[in-house]
């Protein structure tokens, strides 16, 4: 994802991301199980959707026609409609949403250190602490004890030099903090054993949370880890990545974790510390940058970018099977189950060679 989120801030740098390019994309029809659903009141991609407890969706920041956003919206899947709501204070770009237990959202790093708050009674963003570093491509993960561990991340800005070139500078980050919801504070805790960037986050049924993969630059982080939150420190864990490609990773109704990749997927199980399955792969091969959620049958919905793919993943019979056509072609858009069991998926990168974001979204219903 770092690769294309580079492409798209250069476009802008250079002038050529200018304009309401993701308006202009066209948007095929959808046929079932897809179905069109009110359009997002601002292009976005590599924004992030949070389910309220009150069943609404929080959209927030992204990618925009003219950089990293700050504006957010509300969509309410009665009324299928997006409707604005705040903005946050700062404009943030492949950042994170954690529902916290109090019904508000964590909102974290994104192009800083900051965070905010979301009170979804009052519609608006009000600051909470900050984290010790700048982080982007992090992973928030709300814990048991109400808690949010934030692991890893990076953090990149540019400079133009006087030759005239745009040079891209950055941090990959081992370290991790916890965010404790009471106090509105970041606190240190363990580092984990690899630098990463873009990988999974999995809170595991147990309390612990399961890390996973990721990148340190252009090198694939091949191996995962376990956070304990009652000693604040990690553990190395089962995996068998192969390559470098997108996981997405998925607790199961059972507790074992789904990861999924077209360079080698597999199921791990905690309670035996074990990962297999290493055959599983998408069942068309395209679905880099997908998106994988747990539906209330227990099925996982894989949703592709490049070939308008959408699959099936049966945890009873390890297969997959066709969930229809997909036709948007996006890439870095969010997949939301809402409260009925369909799927909102909203945003994310057009058809088109400048990857602008776009307003459109879909729901899944199965």
């Amino acid at each position: 994802m770092r690769v294309r989120a580079v492409l798209a801030a250069l476009l802008v740098v250079f002038g050529l991301g200018s304009g309401a390019c993701g308006s202009s994309v066209p948007i095929p029809s959808l046929s079932p199980p897809f179905a069109r659903t009110g359009s997002l009141t601002a292009d976005r991609a590599g924004h992030t959707a949070t389910l309220l407890q009150d069943g609404r969706v929080l959209i927030a920041g992204g990618w925009g026609d003219h950089g990293a956003l700050a504006s957010a919206e509300l969509y309410d899947p009665r009324a299928g409609r997006f409707s604005q709501t705040g903005s946050m204070r700062t404009a943030r770009w492949h950042h994170t949403a954690t529902l916290l237990p109090d019904g508000r959202v964590l909102i974290a790093g994104g192009g800083d250190a900051s965070a905010e708050r979301y009170d979804p009674r009052t519609g608006t963003f009000s600051p909470t602490g900050s984290m010790s570093v700048p982080r982007g491509y992090h992973s928030a993960t709300l814990m048991l004890d109400g808690r949010v561990l934030i692991a890893g991340g990076e953090y990149s800005y540019q400079t133009q030099e006087t030759s005239g070139i745009v040079a891209v500078h950055g941090s990959t980050y081992a370290s991790a903090e916890l965010y404790d919801p009471q106090a509105g504070t970041f606190s240190p805790t363990g580092s984990m054993a690899a630098i990463r960037e873009s990988h999974t986050a999995t809170p595991l049924k147990d309390g612990r949370v399961l890390i996973a993969g990721g990148r340190s630059g252009l090198t694939a982080q091949v191996s995962a880890e376990l956070y304990d939150p009652r000693i604040g420190t990690f553990s190395p864990a089962a995996f068998e990545a192969v390559c470098w490609g997108e996981y997405t990773s998925t607790l199961l109704q059972d507790g074992r974790v789904l990861l999924l990749s077209v360079y080698g997927s597999g199921l791990y199980d905690p309670s035996t510390d074990t990962y297999s399955g290493t055959d599983i792969e998408l069942g068309s091969g395209e679905e880099t940058m997908h998106s994988a959620t747990l539906l209330q049958d227990g099925r996982v919905l894989a949703v592709g970018w490049f070939n308008g793919a959408a699959e099936l993943y049966d945890t009873s019979t390890g297969t997959f099977s066709s969930a229809g056509s997909w036709p948007m072609g996006w890439t870095e858009f969010t997949a939301t189950l809402l409260q009925d069991g369909r799927v909102l998926i909203a945003g994310g990168y057009g058809a088109c060679w400048l990857e602008c974001p776009v307003s459109s979204a879909a729901l899944y219903q199965p």
